[in-house]
């Protein structure tokens, strides 16, 4: 990574981590990371404190963790990074050795399969036992939405309906293929229109297939926002029978959002 005087220059620091300048900027405003350095023009420079800082919030991140709830972990003087990073290195050795010693039964089950031996109960069993700690099931949900403009959906979503800007993975012609916005402990991805995969924005279905339901902490000053920045709102915010608060508002695309907060 190249360095001005010791500092990285956010740019620089965007294309290594994946992630988008747009997104160390709202770190910057928020105070979560903010850069120990400035170049002469005014342009954020990050010291090695701030890189290990970023690494600190990805670890976090990968956790689940919101942005408020990383805040607080950074700034408890009790946090260890070195026994985080420990912890980390002993999990992939075990899941290493788990795969290699189920490799080993395998190769030697199939040996046997191959010279018409039968295989012992306990064999299948211990295989079993090994595949079960191996398998990760279903960890994650990851809902993609379609739009014909994704660099604007992105803004959008981000400004007008507040969400955590994520990254953004440009062509060769500098023409967005893919973002990512995060809302409250999941990403969303965004995804171009596809003819191959019969994917249409609803602007040009003319109608909406699905929506959104995004829990806020505050519904009302949530739903001034929007309505502030634009946001085409279908109702404003009203007491619900099934327990929450709502409202429901478009986007740039004609896309369906919700927006909600339990009622007490």
């Amino acid at each position: 990574m190249a360095n001005t005087n010791g500092y990285v220059k956010v740019g620089e620091l965007a294309t290594v981590t994946g992630l988008t300048v747009r997104t160390l900027h709202y770190y910057d405003e928020i105070g979560l990371l903010s850069p120990s350095g400035r170049s002469g023009a005014g342009h954020r420079l990050y010291s090695t404190d701030d890189v290990q800082r970023l690494y600190r919030i990805g670890l976090l991140r990968n956790l689940g963790l919101r942005l408020d709830e990383v805040a607080a972990a950074l700034d408890d003087p009790a946090w260890d990074l070195a026994g985080v990073m420990n912890r980390h290195v002993v999990d992939l050795d075990r899941r290493l050795a788990v795969g290699h010693r189920l490799r080993q039964r395998l190769t030697t089950m199939a040996a046997a399969v191959n010279d018409h031996r039968s295989l012992e109960t306990r064999e299948l069993l211990d295989t079993l036992e090994d595949m079960a700690m191996l398998d990760t099931k279903i960890q994650r949900r990851i809902p993609t939405l379609v739009y014909r403009d994704i660099a604007a959906a992105h803004a959008y979503l981000t400004t007008v309906f507040g969400m955590e800007p994520g990254r953004l993975s440009k062509g060769e012609d500098g023409t967005v293929h893919h973002a990512e916005v995060t809302a409250g402990d999941g990403v969303i991805w965004l995804h171009a229109v596809s003819e191959q995969f019969k994917l249409q924005s609803p602007i040009t279905l003319g109608a909406c297939t699905e929506g959104m339901s995004i829990v806020v902490e505050d519904v009302d000053a949530h739903f001034r926002h929007a309505k502030a920045a634009g946001a085409e709102i279908l109702y404003e915010p009203t007491d619900q029978f099934y327990g929450y608060r709502d409202y429901s508002a478009r986007d740039l695309e004609q896309r369906l959002w919700s927006f909600m907060t339990p009622l007490d």
